[in-house]
């Protein structure tokens, strides 16, 4: 079965000068614009995500992601999108934005992993003001007054929204594995090693051996 999922992602990631519009592990996704789905300028190869951080599939799916991108040392293009009636999400991504640019992208990046950890305990603004109060004590950082004074995260988080929807977005988690010539949706993120298996053999850099990125998101997902 893995040698059939394989051979179908090389064929996929095999088809030159042309965006691929497939997706791994369900539905194909009829996005409307694909033109932003390319890696980084320089970069063979990268993961783009788009996630709500209210979301539970995205709380799911992120461990995987950051793992896997840890393990083949490939870029993570993240943009944030609020599914509607998500009541906290986009206040959430905002601090993510103030933390990665007034503090630090690693703190920031713990601020996204504490906070699909504690999906649970938000449900409200008010709720999610307590865990910000917390995460600044914990990071020993004095929480500003005023986040966003300017409006200028806000700005940043909406542009993602408005990229999303350009694409024509309907859900998230919604991971995608993209080379310069094409792309792959990952549906499933037990499947996104494999993926990025296929596409470095696509570009011809080297992979880690199957078995090695199998071991790597099994190890992960025990810790």
């Amino acid at each position: 079965m893995k040698k059939l999922l394989m051979f179908g992602l090389l064929v996929v990631f095999g088809v030159a000068g042309a965006q691929a519009q497939t997706a791994v592990g369900g539905a194909v996704s009829h996005f409307t614009d694909t033109s932003m789905l390319k890696p980084p300028a320089g970069q063979k190869i990268a993961i783009i995500e788009w996630e709500d951080l209210e979301c539970p599939a995205c709380a799911h799916a992120f461990p995987t992601v950051h793992a896997a991108i840890a393990h083949y040392k490939i870029p993570l293009i993240r943009r944030d999108f609020q599914i509607p009636g998500h009541i906290w999400s986009h206040d959430a991504s905002i601090i993510a934005r103030y933390l990665q640019d007034k503090v630090s992208p690693t703190v920031a990046e713990e601020y996204r992993r504490e906070v699909f950890a504690s999906q649970y305990q938000i449900a409200s603004k008010d709720d999610l003001h307590n865990f910000m109060m917390k995460f600044f004590q914990t990071q020993h950082q004095v929480m500003p007054f005023v986040v966003d004074p300017t409006g200028q995260f806000a700005k940043e988080v909406d542009a993602d929204r408005d990229l999303g929807l350009k694409m024509g977005l309907q859900h998230t988690p919604t991971i995608i594995v993209a080379t310069q010539k094409s792309w792959v949706q990952v549906t499933d993120v037990n499947d996104l090693y494999s993926v990025i298996d296929a596409a470095i053999a696509q570009t011809g850099g080297a992979s880690p051996t199957a078995a090695t990125a199998h071991n790597a998101a099994t190890a992960h997902k025990k810790s």
